[in-house]
């Protein structure tokens, strides 16, 4: 069963929450960060992306870029645009998109139930990506940016967050990018037990987005466990930052691919070799979107195509074997196209639905690729059942938005 537990965030004062909240660190570049945090001191960045306070071009991974984070975040305190809670609390976050608003609790999870498997992943992770965040969390001593975690619906846990919500947040703004954000403390003790014991009654907790985040997290809290003589096992080590959402508030947006060549065959020959696996038609020039699981839109030569895959292609008793993008990657990428490893292919790019099926046609039409490929998207039932069956996604499968703000509270170790 899932242990959760509340925790003394640290954040910013009410009136400095939109100078200190960021995006997270890996939705986009040392360049773009400079950029959004130029003439803002009190930016985030300072601290999850700390290389903008160098000259350009200083690697990201350089030791003085991570001493720099730990100054910075050592300096935002004493400066108290981030202050610490005088007691510990749960949370409520709820982000808003096209007029419709999810709602997560903001929780300390425990790095034990990472590690037993209790907090299920669906994706594999890169070691370097690992210890680059690992590297942040030991010299912070703090998980300065949450992790993105599913839970099966629970009535009393939408109860409270209804409860909640109903008063007036701790903050409340819209960010650059048009998204709303709301944040709201839970102070009343009866609550905050409520929430620990409901999940407690919960038998696992899903990583949504943040696998990364997750793994490092979970393995400095390990680190610190062994290397600690007296070790009790409720030190806050134990405990790292999450935003726990019902699944049925999430929804998953399509992840797409563009592809700089046909692998010597012309759009002809693409097509034709399409039609073995496909029911191909020409949609003409309007955007067309995929509109059910085994239906693919493909962008060519400035026509859109409808591919179905046709019957005994794919295997629906397999959780993997069902995605579109396994019967895509296998069918079009590998066998047609040549691409066999989606991590290191430097003739494919992925492109977040969030950035629309006009991106993959600009793509295309300015020729810097040749091809488009739109999934229908995954949906949290399959993501769910595919980390309940042990599985692991391919690469590049699963997009969340809005992303969780950076900034609104950090989870201290110590």
């Amino acid at each position: 069963m899932a242990t959760v537990k509340p925790f003394r965030g640290i954040r910013p004062p009410k009136e400095l929450v939109t100078e200190v909240a960021s995006r997270p660190y890996d939705v986009l570049n040392s360049e773009e960060a400079r950029a959004e945090a130029e003439g803002n001191p009190k930016s985030l960045y300072h601290i999850i992306k700390p290389e903008i306070d160098f000259e350009p071009g200083t690697d990201e991974h350089d030791p003085r870029v991570y001493e720099r984070a730990v100054e910075n975040f050592k300096a935002f305190q004493n400066k108290r645009w981030l202050v610490k809670d005088d007691k510990e609390h749960y949370y409520i976050y709820a982000q808003t998109m096209n007029g419709r608003t999810q709602y997560g609790i903001v929780v300390a999870a425990y790095v034990d139930d990472y590690m037993s498997g209790k907090i299920k992943k669906h994706e594999l992770t890169r070691r370097d990506k690992e210890e680059d965040r690992m590297k942040h969390v030991r010299i912070n001593n703090a998980n300065v940016e949450p992790v993105f975690f599913a839970f099966p619906d629970n009535e009393a846990l939408e109860e409270i967050i209804r409860k909640v919500t109903a008063a007036e947040p701790e903050y409340d703004f819209v960010a650059p990018d048009g998204f709303g954000h709301h944040f709201w403390v839970i102070d009343d003790d009866e609550i905050n037990e409520t929430i620990t014991r409901e999940f407690a009654k919960i038998p696992y907790l899903y990583i949504a987005d943040g696998h990364h985040r997750s793994a490092a997290a979970a393995l400095v809290g390990n680190e610190k466990a062994k290397q600690n003589p007296n070790h009790r096992g409720d030190e806050e080590y134990n405990y790292f930052l999450a935003v726990c959402f019902p699944a049925s508030h999430l929804s998953i947006i399509d992840y797409n691919r563009v592809v700089k060549d046909l692998n010597g065959l012309t759009p002809e020959e693409f097509l034709a070799r399409l039609d073995e696996n496909f029911i191909v038609e020409d949609m003409g020039t309007e955007e067309y979107r995929p509109n059910a699981l085994h239906n693919f839109s493909l962008y060519l030569g400035g026509h859109w195509y409808s591919l179905t895959a046709r019957e005994g292609r794919y295997d629906d008793n397999d959780p993997i074997g069902v995605l579109d993008v396994t019967i895509s990657s296998n069918l079009i990428l590998r066998d047609i196209l040549g691409i066999t490893d989606l991590r290191s292919d430097k003739r494919i790019d992925f492109v977040g639905g969030i950035r629309g099926l006009g991106e993959l046609k600009r793509r295309v039409d300015s020729g810097e690729m040749a091809v488009a490929l739109a999934l229908y998207p995954v949906s949290m039932r399959q993501l769910m059942d595919i980390a309940d069956s042990g599985n692991i996604m391919p690469p590049k499968t699963t997009w969340f938005e809005p992303k969780l703000r950076s900034g609104l509270v950090i989870h201290s170790l110590e």
